[in-house]
């Protein structure tokens, strides 16, 4: 087990986080409206961290992390990596924290995204592609002697998920399988972590998207992959490889990672429009993509959480998309 994954460190987390990040809603899936979509005989429950700061569960890590700063740490400033989730998080926390933020997004990242950070006093610097974009992250840490914000693979970006995982745990302490959405591994890490140590019969599934399936692939080869493209219209999702730390984590308490097309994101980002009323990313859709693909003939008879992980998206894309 990895050192800092106890239940008393996420507690500790947990108790930090009190009043300064949103105790997001379980909601059931069960009106008449999506009750039929869900597996036969489930007891489906929505944890819904698309309504936490800035849109998104990273929030939760992000302040963690800020507060482990030291002050000529927090003088220098921070840098983050980001296709807009974690980028909107480090910037939100580096505002409350008065600490100057740097994130490195792709030009191709929404436009809401990008001027949601510099609305929070980030400074933005704009890449071509993933491998430009951490290299300059990278080189911005060493230049200017900035600590970098991991977006997965830290220990507090981890006991923050853990945060949301007790909290779903202690909304639906019936819970037998919990679906969480797979990026670079920090979100799966720590809710499989608070949950499996809090219930260890639960079941755990991690849902990919094929186009970038890094942990599926880690888990295969049982050592954290880099891949060499991503391809995939969940650009929350887009990380293009596994890191030793949060995969290690996920090995230790995740028990399977599926996969999901691009075209099954698009129907799960219908039917919680439709259905739900809710008008969400790709990656917000990833949990109920995969119950209602990969995993629904495994799950039924169940009581299931799934996660809406966050919601970050302008009207335009979210036309062009579905």
């Amino acid at each position: 087990m990895n050192r800092g994954l106890d239940l008393n460190a996420m507690q500790e987390a947990r108790d930090f986080l009190v009043g300064k990040i949103v105790n997001t809603p379980v909601l059931e899936l069960s009106s008449t409206k999506i009750k039929n979509f869900m597996p036969n005989g489930s007891d489906v429950r929505m944890k819904l961290e698309l309504f936490q700061h800035t849109g998104s569960f990273k929030s939760r890590g992000a302040l963690l992390a800020l507060n482990k700063l030291s002050t000529k740490q927090k003088e220098i400033g921070v840098v983050a990596v980001s296709a807009g989730n974690h980028a909107l998080a480090v910037s939100w926390a580096a505002n409350c924290a008065n600490v100057h933020a740097k994130v490195v997004m792709l030009e191709k990242s929404d436009p809401i995204r990008i001027q949601g950070c510099r609305k929070f006093g980030a400074e933005v610097i704009l890449c071509s592609d993933v491998g430009e974009a951490f290299s300059t992250m990278e080189g911005i840490a060493k230049s200017e002697g900035r600590v970098i914000l991991q977006p997965f693979d830290s220990k507090e970006m981890i006991l923050g998920s853990a945060s949301c995982g007790l909290e779903i745990i202690e909304d639906f302490p019936e819970l037998e399988v919990a679906i969480v959405p797979v990026g670079g591994g920090g979100l799966i890490s720590g809710i499989a972590s608070a949950i499996k140590q809090s219930k260890p019969s639960t079941i755990i599934y991690g849902v990919e998207p094929e186009g970038a399936d890094s942990m599926y692939r880690s888990f295969r080869s049982q050592k954290a992959v880099k891949l060499e493209t991503v391809d995939t219209i969940a650009d929350s999702l887009g990380s293009p490889m596994a890191m030793s730390y949060s995969f290690g984590v996920a090995q230790n308490f995740v028990d399977a990672i599926v996969r999901v097309r691009d075209e099954e994101l698009v129907s799960a980002m219908k039917l919680m429009r439709e259905n739900l009323n809710f008008m969400v990313e790709p990656a917000c859709a990833a949990s109920l993509a995969g119950l209602l693909g990969p995993l629904k003939e495994m799950v039924g008879e169940k009581a299931i959480s799934i996660i809406a992980c966050g919601s970050n998206i302008s009207y335009e894309r979210y036309q062009k998309l579905v």
